[in-house]
């Protein structure tokens, strides 16, 4: 942990934070560079990758969180994403930090022209992308807005007051820093404790394929249809089963309740022959 020493020791970084951004592929980049992003490159694959430094990373992620827990009002916040990744991301950020969202198409001038509707004036710009969202990031040069955002290694940082290192490209990247970003910003102002993990799972953020999910539920469907059918003709079904197969067992256990009444008839009256309280079946020379 010697590359946080600078940071302080209640904003240090677990370890499992640490693969949870590995696992997403936070640390990697296009195989394009931008100058600006040179410091937060750490060094270039063999394949041209470039991987960003994710020490850096998290030091950016706890400035961006620190300087969000600042503004007042959380709506005056707002999360921008035109990427289809990372739609789903700023609607989660913005219903559990209670800022506001863009997802989709930016229209223009909706920090500039105030005849518009959807005029609005905040005091906070957050961006999945800079090239991808470049008109709000224009925008708010104009009216002296600052601007958080999610920089690939190729990410033009003009307009960018801080630049976040993270890989832009990918849902599960972009999910993750949005999820930690969201926890980070809930622990400043003190919702979420910092003892006990956040009940809120990272999978809420991630981007979900609206086929996939589409073909989830018809699957899921199908698979309850199926099961409804094999209830109602299982009853049925079992019910003939048993009677044909219990038929040649009821018809045995006839024939050996009829043999059994017929064998006990000859035995009592052959009891009642040789019923020894009679007199004529008493020996003839008994002493009695």
């Amino acid at each position: 942990m010697s590359a946080f020493a600078n940071l302080l020791p209640v904003l240090q970084p677990k370890e499992e934070d640490i693969q949870m951004m590995l696992s997403a592929d936070v640390h990697i980049g296009t195989r394009n560079s931008d100058n600006n992003m040179k410091e937060y490159i750490w060094r270039r694959r063999n394949d041209g990758i470039h991987i960003l430094n994710i020490g850096k990373t998290w030091e950016k992620l706890m400035l961006a969180a620190r300087v969000i827990a600042a503004i007042e009002n959380p709506e005056d916040v707002i999360a921008i994403s035109a990427r289809p990744y990372g739609m789903r991301a700023v609607l989660k950020y913005a219903h559990y930090t209670g800022a506001q969202c863009i997802s989709g198409r930016y229209t223009p001038g909706t920090f500039t022209n105030q005849i518009t509707k959807q005029f609005r004036e905040p005091r906070l710009l957050i961006v999945t992308d800079p090239r991808t969202d470049s008109q709000s990031v224009k925008e708010s040069s104009y009216v002296g807005l600052p601007v958080i955002a999610l920089c690939d290694s190729d990410s033009p940082l003009q307009y960018v007051d801080i630049a976040i290192p993270a890989n832009n490209k990918g849902k599960l990247s972009i999910g993750l820093m949005y999820w930690m970003l969201a926890r980070e910003v809930l622990r400043l102002r003190g919702t979420v404790s910092r003892h006990s993990d956040w009940e809120v799972p990272v999978d809420l953020f991630f981007y979900r394929d609206p086929e996939e999910l589409k073909k989830a539920e018809e699957d899921k469907a199908a698979a309850a249809l199926l099961a409804e059918e094999e209830a109602a003709a299982a009853p049925v079904y079992e019910a003939e089963g048993a009677a044909e197969l219990l038929e040649p067992v009821l018809d045995d256990a006839a024939a050996v309740a009829t043999g059994f009444e017929a064998g006990f008839e000859e035995g009592a009256a052959a009891a009642g022959a040789a019923d020894w309280g009679g007199d004529d079946a008493a020996p003839a020379n008994a002493g009695w």
